[in-house]
């Protein structure tokens, strides 16, 4: 497609879950997301922010309003869309190598079903070389820590040939050096590729990111350095406290000496 063509392009769009007339979990939602867009996606559980995911996956057909991803119906395009759940369905205890869970991602490109010809090998040890984790190709999931494992979940979006990577909570349960490696990552990424990410991290996304998209039903979208206390309490319709972190804190890293929580919320740091 013209790579000056927005990736996604939502427009006014209602969803609501069964049974019919039930309130809406998205109303009235539009954005659109550019080829090189880094964008973050906050707001409170419920807020629709899985739902907006699901909607672009093609997994979910809204009530009203229009869908195109690289210019087609999110359907159509499934395959070039890579994702990253919040909970993967892998099994440390499956006796499966780092390379066979990578190589999943190459399942809608494959006539073969689980038996792989050499390029799709080839694809997937690229898609590890890129998430720096090539080493650990022989090695089992239930070896590896947990900033490992996000990593090789990665790589298997990254295998599918993905030309717009979707992520829900990647850093979540991801202890703060693990954190900044990852988001290095995903800065060289950005390099070629769209990266939308969910996060109930605001200072993450605040900090690392370009964009955010508050999203509490309705959804509003702000440049980084535009996210404020009262942004916040406006989607989450709740007080906001800062969180200061000193210098031996760990997350007292450039950037994020301030945090903003719900005040409902647990707080980090």
């Amino acid at each position: 497609m013209d790579g000056s063509q927005d990736v996604v392009e939502i427009e006014h769009v209602d969803f609501s879950y069964p049974p019919q007339g039930s309130e809406p979990v998205l109303e009235d939602v539009s954005l659109t997301i550019a080829p090189r867009d880094f964008l973050g996606v906050i707001g409170p559980n419920g807020g629709g922010k899985t739902t907006l995911l699901k909607i672009i996956l093609g997994l979910l057909v809204p009530q009203r309003g229009t869908v195109r991803v690289l210019g087609r119906t999110p359907a159509e395009v499934r395959a070039r869309i890579g994702y990253v759940p919040q909970h993967a369905r892998v099994d440390p205890s499956v006796p499966a190598s780092v390379l066979d869970v990578v190589l999943t991602g190459r399942l809608a490109r494959s006539s073969w079903g689980f038996r792989y010809p050499q390029e799709h090998a080839e694809a997937a040890m690229a898609a590890l070389a890129q998430t720096e984790m090539a080493t650990m190709a022989g090695r089992t999931m239930a070896t590896l820590s947990g900033g490992q494992r996000q990593r090789v979940l990665i790589a298997r979006a990254l295998a599918s040939d993905a030309e717009l990577l979707l992520m829900d909570e990647p850093t979540a349960g991801v202890d703060p050096p693990m954190e900044r490696s990852l988001t290095d990552l995903l800065h060289r990424l950005n390099e070629r590729l769209p990266i939308v990410v969910v996060s109930h991290d605001v200072s993450f996304v605040s900090t690392h990111l370009q964009r955010v998209a508050c999203l509490n039903r309705r959804l509003t979208c702000h440049a980084a350095h535009e996210i404020s206390r009262e942004v916040i309490a406006e989607m989450y319709h709740a007080p906001i406290r800062a969180v200061e972190h000193q210098e031996e804190c760990p997350l007292s890293d450039p950037g994020c000496h301030q945090g903003c929580t719900p005040s409902e919320n647990k707080e980090r740091g």
